[in-house]
C-alpha cells in the first residue's frame, strides 16, 4: 500500500459498536431478531469486539429495552468479546447477571452539563461510577474499560479543555481499565486537537492502551480516525453503514462507518482484521433493514479496485 512507511501503526483493533450506538438513537423500533442479526454479520465480517447493547432505563432509550432478551440470542464464540455499555451499578449489575457479557463499558463525561442529562450524574461523579464499574467487571471475572464521553467537545458547555481530558485519563487509569477511550460525542473534533489529545492522553496512562470513538456530525470523522491512529491508539471503534447518535446530545450525527474505516485503514496500510466486501454487504442488509439509504460511502460506491 501507499506511504506505509509513514505510518506508525501497522494494525488496530476495531470495534463495531453497531448494535449499541449505531441504533439507540433511531426511532423505529429495530426487532431483536434483526439486531441479533447483525452481530451474526459482524462477526462474520471480522469483528471480534462487538459493543452489542446498553443496560440502560428502557424508558429512556427504548430501542435498548430488549438488552437481555438479545444477549441470551448472541452466538456462543470464544473469539468474540462481547461489550454491554453501563452507566451505572444497577447497569453494571443487571449486564453480569446474564452470564454472557464479557466487558463492561463504563463512560464519564467531561462536563456537568452533559453528565447530568445523560447519565444524572457530575462530571466527577460519572468518574467515580465508572471506576466503579471497573471494579465491579473485576470483581465477576470480567473486562472492564472507560470512555470518556464529550472528549472533544460538549453541546452545552462548547469547548473542552485538553487538560480535563488528561486529567480524567490519569485518574481512570488508577482503575486499571482494559483501555481508556476518548470519543468524539457530537463530532466537533479536528485532526490537529485529536493527535494532540491522543498523544497526551497516551502519554498520561503508560502502557494502557488508547481507543477511539468518532462521530461524523461536521465530516471530520475519517481524517480524526487517521489522526489517532498515526498518534499510537490502538483501537477503532465504528458503526456499520455510519449509523449512530446520542439521545442526549442534541445534533450529534452517526458514527464512522466501519467500512469507511476499514477501507482508509487497509488501503493505508494498516490492517483491521476486518472483511471489506463481507462489511459492504452486511451494510446493505442493514440499510434494508432500516428502509432507507445508510451514511456510509464506501457501500455506495463502486468496489476499488474492481
Amino acid at each position: 500500500m501507499f506511504g506505509t512507511d509513514m505510518v506508525k501503526n501497522r494494525s488496530v483493533e476495531m470495534v463495531e459498536v453497531g448494535p449499541r450506538d449505531g441504533l439507540q438513537n433511531e426511532s423505529a423500533i429495530v426487532s431483536t431478531a434483526d439486531k441479533a442479526e447483525l452481530i451474526r454479520r459482524a462477526i462474520a465480517y471480522g469483528a471480534r469486539r462487538i459493543e452489542v447493547t446498553s443496560f440502560v432505563n428502557p424508558k429512556k432509550v427504548p430501542q435498548l429495552a430488549d438488552a437481555e432478551s438479545l444477549v441470551a440470542m448472541l452466538p456462543e464464540r470464544d473469539d468474540v468479546t462481547y461489550i454491554g455499555l453501563v452507566l451505572n451499578r444497577r447497569g453494571a449489575e443487571r449486564a453480569l447477571a446474564t452470564g454472557r457479557i464479557d466487558e463492561l463499558g463504563a463512560v464519564c463525561v467531561t462536563s456537568d452539563s452533559f453528565g447530568i442529562r445523560n447519565q444524572g450524574q457530575s462530571s466527577d461523579e460519572s468518574l467515580a461510577a465508572a471506576i466503579g464499574i471497573v471494579g465491579l467487571a473485576k470483581a465477576a471475572g470480567r473486562d472492564g474499560q472507560i470512555t470518556i464521553a464529550t472528549a472533544f467537545g460538549c453541546p452545552f458547555e462548547g469547548e473542552v479543555a485538553i487538560d480535563r481530558v488528561v486529567e480524567m485519563a490519569k485518574r481512570a487509569a488508577e482503575a486499571e481499565p482494559r483501555e481508556i477511550a476518548l470519543a468524539d460525542t457530537i463530532g466537533a473534533g479536528t485532526p490537529a486537537e485529536v493527535a494532540e489529545t491522543v498523544g497526551r492522553v497516551r502519554a498520561a496512562v503508560g502502557a494502557l492502551p488508547v481507543r477511539v470513538h468518532f462521530h461524523n456530525t461536521r465530516g471530520s470523522g475519517l481524517a480524526n480516525v487517521w489522526a489517532a491512529v498515526n498518534e499510537g491508539a490502538a483501537t477503532v471503534d465504528a458503526s456499520l453503514g455510519g449509523l449512530g447518535g446520542c439521545p442526549f446530545a442534541p445534533g450529534a450525527a452517526g458514527n464512522v462507518a466501519t467500512e469507511d474505516v476499514v477501507y482508509l485503514l487497509e488501503r493505508s496500510g494498516v490492517a483491521t482484521g476486518l472483511d471489506l466486501p463481507l462489511a459492504v454487504e452486511a451494510a446493505g442488509w442493514l440499510g434494508g433493514v432500516m428502509a432507507r439509504p445508510l451514511p456510509a460511502m464506501v457501500s455506495r460506491a463502486p468496489a476499488f479496485p474492481g
